[in-house]
């Protein structure tokens, strides 16, 4: 049975093959001993899926800017903005 599992396993990921310094493989190896990942494996997925997280975050970021560039908010739209501070500011007891 767990020859069975095993090769599903492997059929279903792909693998990757690199070559990393041995500075970061010792701290990889570092985290490991710490638990913070469970292997070098675990560590570059998690660090592959962190740097896709961020660049997917920072081209959503980059989009809505240009939308607001390309189209800014009016006057008419931030307006309440500045009464609902001037209402808050009125609320407090100075």
């Amino acid at each position: 049975m767990d020859t069975c599992i095993a090769s599903r396993y492997a059929v279903r990921m792909t693998q990757l093959v690199t070559r990393i310094d041995e500075n970061l493989a010792i701290d990889v190896d570092r985290l490991v001993a710490e638990g913070i990942v469970d292997s070098r494996s675990d560590a570059v997925r998690k660090g592959l899926r962190s740097l896709i997280d961020a660049h997917q975050r920072k081209t959503t970021a980059d989009a809505i800017i240009q939308g607001y560039i390309d189209t800014p908010q009016s006057t008419q739209e931030v307006a309440w903005t500045d009464e609902a501070t001037r209402r808050m500011i009125a609320d407090e007891p100075w």
